[in-house]
């Protein structure tokens, strides 16, 4: 059968309509879910409060600098408007920039909304067991996971209909990457800034418990999981989706000229196919009476990726000019994803040996603590980076005989292949900060000890689910933006040709190039400046914050002896928390950003290069490492107060608190924003390709 584009915008309408239908099913039924008692009900109405009144000042902030960012697109993209011959393309690019940040942010929006009900009803059903708690939190997840991707497909789908030019998709994406990046960054911040500020004034200076509601930390924290965890990570996915496809279709086009539409309608084809196989995961997700929840979520995605895979080879038998060696490159992209979830769940899983060893640390002290959680981090590195090297490897030479651009368009499926099962994997890391959400939900509405012990095991499954996302698509970046760098050959070298300069097109970068090195060791210094400036930002919020709790506790008479009727004042360091992350969120992101165009104005198209692979080797060690590390210190903290080494209040408990204070803004704020901080300089790279060739110095 020939693959026609009709029937392949025809799948993803129907594989689209089923996730929003299903999405909307799944709102109605968290909904009927009991809320609560009237404590529970006033305290998830002040974090859902809290995480709108954040999100709305973000939101403000980043429609402001995307208006002004549409307006430098309109002007300058892909060529200056006055010098192009074609200025219309400059208002298509605009338009599609601006599609993908409103997308964008509706994703993340859509997925805080669901969040902020399954938290509560998540909390008052582990005081009836494992099972219906686990069921509602990851059905509360899961809406975010099928909303993302529905939104992802429409988006592309939606870009391609209207202005049937795949170089418009580089504006789109980037529009979902440039809001991504600074609602990551500014959520990262937020949450981070509460979850230490909460940790050290109550578990190590007062010895109180986590979500004891004396804490005047407390509520800003649940807040913060809300705008980080989900609506930042929903972000965050919904770029690496929109970039991956973006990238694979580039190249698709260029194979395809004007004689067919083969390889730009399996793109589509996978993809539909992908959010089909989610669809079918989510459905089949289940977990015993007295089950665990970090299997019960493992074997989702492993359903999910058998289903996959089975569709896709399916559809590649059936369509012709479905090419085998494509669908083994998207097919070693997803085994690569979840060996890298594998890798993560083995050094982030309080059940593992790594986290334990890194708890009886502890029982040294502090430092012990920090230095185990570093070294394991570090080596837990190399096997996802391996993987990596290895599937895009493995999918070039499996291209390679195709010829042409295939090699390259075979990575790029490779990532497309990793991030083809994004719902599922959503859907398991929005889980988290639900169940984290319901765990301090449970202790501040006085649910029971037997509730809170439910509740920390399923917060204990989120933490290594998490971890194992944040790896996911730190990976699934990593395969992105090396197609991503094909995509920026391929579009200087059409430049190039346009120009008359067709002599002049690059076939690669050569390392002994000066402006190339130059470029790769500007490239490579950016993660580690990037990622400073975030944890800076909640060392410095993190400090104001703690001294009002301080403020509180000294102040508020019969505060710290939990006098009936007297409560902290939560919204001040909700108020803390805003302030600084919105003051914090812009500047690291502008940094990335500015010093791709100085590095391209200053050495040209060649630096940009070099600039780039130093970006990507150096960010996706950084990335991962400190997600790792972050995912494992946090489990130390969980498996120490579940009475191991000591228990809480011990000396081995107050080290793992401080390992986790580390590790959360490596985990939570500056690890996961490195993946779409190299997507971001990526596509301002293939976007800016024309003003590189035309105005630098060297």
């Amino acid at each position: 059968m020939q693959p026609s584009l009709g029937i392949m915008y025809a799948l993803c309408f129907v594989a689209i309509a089923i996730a929003f239908a299903y999405a909307a099913y799944l709102i109605k039924w968290v909904r009927q879910q009991d809320p609560g008692n009237p404590q529970i009900v006033k305290v998830a109405g002040l974090i859902q409060s809290g995480a709108n009144a954040f999100m709305r000042k973000e939101y403000t902030i980043l429609a402001g600098f995307a208006g002004v960012a549409a307006v430098l697109i309109l002007l300058f993209l892909p060529s200056p408007i006055w010098a192009s011959a074609a200025p219309l393309n400059n208002v298509k690019m605009a338009i599609a920039y601006i599609c993908g940040t409103v997308f964008s942010a509706i994703a993340g929006k859509l997925g805080l909304f669901v969040a902020s009900l399954a938290n509560a009803r998540s909390a008052v059903a582990a005081s009836k067991g494992i099972r219906p708690a686990f069921l509602i939190g990851f059905r509360g997840g899961a809406v975010m996971g099928l909303a993302v991707v529905g939104a992802c497909l429409l988006g592309v789908m939606g870009v391609m209909l209207i202005f049937g030019d795949t170089s418009i998709l580089l504006g789109f994406s980037f529009g979902a990457s440039s809001l991504a990046l600074f609602a990551k960054a500014g959520g990262g911040i937020f949450t981070k800034t509460a979850d230490v500020s909460a940790d050290l004034a109550g578990k190590v200076e007062l010895g109180i418990p986590e979500d004891d509601p004396r804490n005047p930390a407390v509520i800003a924290d649940n807040v913060g999981d809300n705008v980080g965890d989900v609506a930042g990570m929903g972000a965050d996915l919904f770029d690496s989706n929109v970039a991956a496809m973006a990238a694979a279709l580039i190249m698709a086009a260029a194979l395809d000229g004007a004689t067919g539409s083969a390889n730009v309608g399996m793109v589509f084809c996978y993809s539909a196919l992908g959010l089909l196989a989610s669809i079918f995961g989510i459905a089949m997700a289940r977990i015993g009476k007295n089950g665990n929840p970090t299997r019960a979520l493992n074997s989702s995605t492993y359903t999910t990726t058998a289903v996959y895979i089975v569709l896709t080879a399916l559809a590649t038998l059936i369509f012709d000019g479905f090419r085998w060696e494509i669908w083994g490159a998207s097919t070693v992209g997803l085994f690569v994803g979840v060996l890298i979830g594998i890798v993560t769940d083995y050094f982030t899983d309080d059940t593992k040996p790594i986290v334990k060893h890194v708890a009886h640390a502890s029982k040294s002290g502090p430092a012990f603590t920090v230095l185990s959680g570093i070294s394991y981090g570090f080596l837990s590195v190399l096997p996802a980076m391996i993987g990596i090297a290895i599937s895009a490897l493995a999918a070039y030479k499996l291209c390679e005989p195709l010829g042409g651009q295939y090699p390259l368009f075979g990575i790029s499926m490779a990532a497309v292949g990793m991030l083809s099962i994004v719902g599922i994997t959503i859907s398991n890391d929005a889980f988290g900060p639900i169940v984290d959400n319901a765990r301090g939900l449970a202790e501040m509405g006085g649910l029971g000890e037997e509730t809170i012990r439910v509740a920390d095991e399923l917060d204990s499954a989120g933490n290594t689910v998490k971890a194992v996302t944040k790896g996911f698509a730190i990976g699934a970046a990593g395969l992105t933006v090396i197609s991503l760098l094909g995509a920026y050959m391929s579009e200087v070298n059409a430049a190039l040709v346009e120009m008359g300069r067709a002599a002049e097109q690059i076939m690669g970068f050569d390392i002994m190039n000066p402006t190339v090195f130059f470029g790769i060791l500007i490239g490579a210094a950016i993660p580690a400046v990037f990622s400073a400036m975030l944890m800076l930002g909640v060392d410095r919020n993190a400090q104001r914050m703690l001294a009002e709790i301080h403020r509180q506790f000294r102040e508020i008479r019969g505060l710290r002896e939990g006098k009936e009727g007297v409560e902290p004042d939560y919204n001040r360091c909700i108020d803390i928390a805003t302030q600084g992350a919105l003051r914090e969120l812009i500047p690291a992101g502008l940094v990335a950003i500015l010093a791709t165009l100085l590095v391209g104005f200053i050495g040209g198209v060649e630096a940009i290069g070099g600039f780039l692979l130093g970006n990507i080797a150096s960010g996706l060690l950084l990335a991962l490492f400190m997600s790792n590390a972050g995912g494992l210190w946090d489990n130390s903290k969980k498996y120490v107060e579940a009475g191991n080494e000591g228990g809480k209040g011990s000396e081995a408990h107050k080290a793992a608190v401080v390992g986790d204070t580390v590790g959360d803004p490596f985990k939570d704020t500056a690890g996961p924003s490195i993946n779409t901080q190299i997507t971001v300089v990526s596509l301002v790279s293939s976007l800016m390709s024309v003003m590189f060739i035309m105005y630098s110095i060297f």
